[in-house]
């Protein structure tokens, strides 16, 4: 994934400066846009939420891996953005991101014991520094990066119940980093942003089942959120 986001940035950053020389000289909408100190704006967007599990043991014959089906869930937010200078811009994105993953577990003849839904209602706390190109006309393309925290509002933390119930526990709180693209379009009124952005979790999420030797969490070492956001941003 990594990979996947260095090679379109950089398609990105080399392509579009040639595009623009076609014309040279663009009437510049919302020219001052970007000389503000402060600006504002909202995104919607859509995500696709999985999960990166390690092991304590390795199996052999992956009767202890977990399958994790991956849906499609929506995003949205407010933006607030402090200008730093020409190309640096510092960002603080709080949003409402929902999904649901199907988390499988292998080993079990019941599939009733097998499958967990995981639905997650999170509130997304990132603060992103955006590294942008000279504006080429009416767009200009740009990198992002930063932290984040987010709060799962369904992750079932304090339950008494575990997985032996049917309940799938996870923590409260993850911390994230988060690396995308985009590019900022200029129209007639306001600034249009479509971006791409990988969400990489940095600490362990799952809460372990009541018995240290659960068939379902016993040998997981770490679960840490992966994920890809698709935002459109109005400013």
């Amino acid at each position: 994934m990594k990979r996947f986001f260095l090679l379109l940035g950089g398609i990105l950053f080399l392509s579009l400066p040639a595009n623009a020389q076609f014309n040279p000289n663009p009437v510049l909408n919302i020219e001052n846009k970007d000389k503000k100190l402060l600006n504002y704006g909202y995104f919607l967007g859509f995500n696709r939420y999985g999960f990166k599990f390690d092991y304590k043991q390795d199996s052999g014959n992956q009767i202890s891996d977990v399958q994790v089906t991956q849906t499609t869930g929506f995003n949205v937010g407010l933006i607030g953005e402090l200008r730093l200078n020409e190309f640096l811009d510092l960002r603080f994105e709080p949003g409402l991101y929902y999904n649901a993953r199907n988390v499988g577990f292998i080993g079990f003849d019941d599939p009733k014991k097998a499958l967990r839904e995981v639905k997650s209602t999170y509130i997304n706390f990132p603060i992103l520094l955006k590294i942008g190109t000279r504006r080429y006309g009416n767009f200009k393309p740009f990198l992002v990066a930063g932290p984040s925290a987010s709060l799962n509002l369904g992750s079932n933390e304090k339950s008494l119940d575990d997985n032996s119930s049917g309940t799938f526990r996870m923590n409260k709180w993850s911390y994230n980093y988060e690396l995308g693209f985009g590019i900022d379009f200029y129209l007639e009124y306001f600034k249009f942003t479509p971006s791409i952005r990988g969400v990489f979790g940095l600490t362990d999420e799952i809460v372990r089942d009541n018995d240290p030797n659960s068939q379902w969490t016993g040998n997981i070492e770490s679960m840490k959120t992966r994920g890809l956001f698709i935002n459109f941003t109005f400013e």
